[in-house]
């Protein structure tokens, strides 16, 4: 499907956060496929994506069909569309923007859902990687609004390693500012002696971004992949450099620096059971989820490895979790975004399998 960039917005109003803070005159970004009458589908966005980084899932060709499903994109908050510090200006009460959380997040696209459009229960939600957060979220913040729920390359709960890797690339993007990690799992703004909150120059976020690419690509793709040189055999990339410079610090180059910790703490402190009434509970969490829920986790992903899924389906009550991992040596890139053909097909075809064997089941 060719990109497009236009999208809307939904206003929130002043939205309070988990963390005690606000996010004011907030609004949500988002798009979407099909007729409105049809069985509707959320689809949240990823680390970093914007809405359009979406839709190589959707097509006439594919499960996620328009023609079958009125299909609803909303972005993250700091993804640059929906509220985020690219777009407050440097005047608003946001500066520095406070924490966001998943469960923020989902009950801003709730909110979407009910009162914009008039949904009242979703044939399914789906998403990769912190799309398959939010999936997660989702299934387990508004346990009877779905039928099905498919976290493709995600986890319900950052694991410790994921919350280190994310630690390595946080303080790579920071160092161009000389500002030294914060505790893990915090966000450390900008400030200059005597002011509260200062903006990156150009060469401080072109030094940061390109840190933070580098650090990135170590854990995007998998070992497999690198040793299958599949960046040049597949990507087209003439040798490792290259790769690094025009896929890696080109895609973070292209983002804003505070964006990405907005996200990227947002990802630290995911936790289905981060909300009433599991009170950290997280077995009790994922046994709560009624909706069907077809877990997919790549073989070789380094994020979220299979072991994490197998252990989300099993606390699931009997019926309701099902696990298939990818065959893939694309490691977290096997979820998306579109780049692994093989891959693209799998997931599909899983998703064919899974939204028809439940075609009786629809409440």
């Amino acid at each position: 499907m060719a990109k497009d960039e236009t999208f809307e917005t939904f206003p929130l109003g002043d939205w309070d956060l988990q963390s005690g803070g606000k996010i004011y005159d907030a609004h949500i970004a988002f798009k979407t496929f099909g007729h409105s009458k049809l069985p509707p589908i959320v689809y949240p966005t990823w680390f970093s994506g914007t809405i359009s980084d979406n839709f190589w899932l959707i097509g006439e060709n594919m499960t996620l069909n328009p023609e079958n499903y009125f299909i609803i994109i909303p972005a993250l908050f700091g993804n640059g569309q929906s509220s985020s510090p690219s777009n407050q200006g440097s005047e608003s009460k946001n500066v520095p923007f406070p924490k966001v959380s998943m469960y923020d997040n989902v009950r801003a696209q709730h909110k979407l859902v009910v009162e914009h459009f008039g949904i009242t229960h979703l044939r399914a939600v789906l998403g990769w990687s912190m799309g398959g957060a939010q999936t997660f979220q989702w299934a387990s913040q508004y346990t009877d609004f779905m039928d099905l729920a498919i976290p493709f390359c995600g986890a319900a709960k950052v694991a410790l390693h994921n919350m280190v890797m994310l630690e390595g690339v946080k303080g790579a993007l920071l160092s161009a500012k000389s500002i030294p990690p914060p505790k893990i799992g915090d966000i450390a703004w900008p400030t200059t002696k005597g002011e509260s909150y200062r903006t990156w120059s150009d060469q401080e976020k072109s030094i940061g971004l390109k840190a933070f690419g580098r650090a990135y690509a170590g854990w995007g793709f998998s070992q497999a992949f690198y040793r299958a040189k599949v960046y040049e055999t597949t990507l087209g990339y003439k040798d490792l450099e290259d790769f690094m410079v025009n896929f890696w610090e080109k895609w973070a180059c292209s983002k804003d620096p505070e964006n990405m910790l907005v996200m990227l703490q947002t990802w630290q402190h995911a936790d289905i059971s981060k909300q009433e009434p599991y009170n950290g509970d997280f077995e009790l969490a994922l046994a709560s989820i009624k909706a069907k829920t077809l877990v997919l986790p790549g073989k070789t992903d380094l994020y979220f490895p299979p072991e994490d899924s197998e252990y989300e389906v099993k606390c699931m009550k009997d019926g309701v979790g099902e696990l298939a991992v990818f065959p893939s040596i694309w490691g977290h890139w096997a979820g998306g975004p579109g780049d692994s053909k093989e891959d693209v097909a799998w997931l599909d075809q899983k998703l064919a399998k899974f939204f028809g064997s439940d075609e009786l089941c629809i409440r």
